[in-house]
């Protein structure tokens, strides 16, 4: 395994588990978690599948403007679905699904290039790679 060479750290601490508490070091998240209500939780709150969410539709679609070339952005959507599971009695596991949308693409084959060069050099798809299921979805 390659050493990386460190250039930024994101540092969250959490207190009581999906039913506490999170911030982030420098304050700039800071809000109470909770289980969903699909999973017995009280909802209401964010959760750890929100959070990986929003973190993978951005990460993404940073990766989308590394790799668009001359293709505009604009209007673009990177949404993603992060789904919560269990492979039988007390195995969880997640898998997400990757919706982009780039409507100045020339066409859909296109936009499916693009895609997957982007899920190529994701971070959050590099670090999931081979231990969550992730599918790309082009849709216009």
């Amino acid at each position: 395994m390659k050493k990386l060479n460190v250039d930024y750290t994101a540092v969250a601490i959490n207190t009581g588990g999906r039913k506490g508490h999170v911030k982030s070091e420098d304050g700039l998240l800071d809000f109470d978690v909770a289980m969903p209500k699909e999973i017995g939780g009280e909802g209401g709150k964010t959760n750890p599948e929100q959070l990986l969410a929003a973190a993978y539709s951005t990460c993404f679609g940073g990766a989308l403007a590394s790799v668009a070339g001359k293709v505009s952005l604009r209007d673009s959507e990177i949404t993603a679905k992060v789904h919560l599971g269990s492979f039988g009695p007390e195995d969880y596991g997640i898998a997400a699904d990757i919706y982009v949308k780039i409507p100045h693409a020339s066409s859909l084959e296109e936009a499916q290039k693009l895609a997957e060069a982007a899920h190529e050099i994701c971070l959050i798809s590099k670090a999931t790679k081979g231990s969550m299921e992730v599918n790309v979805h082009v849709i216009e």
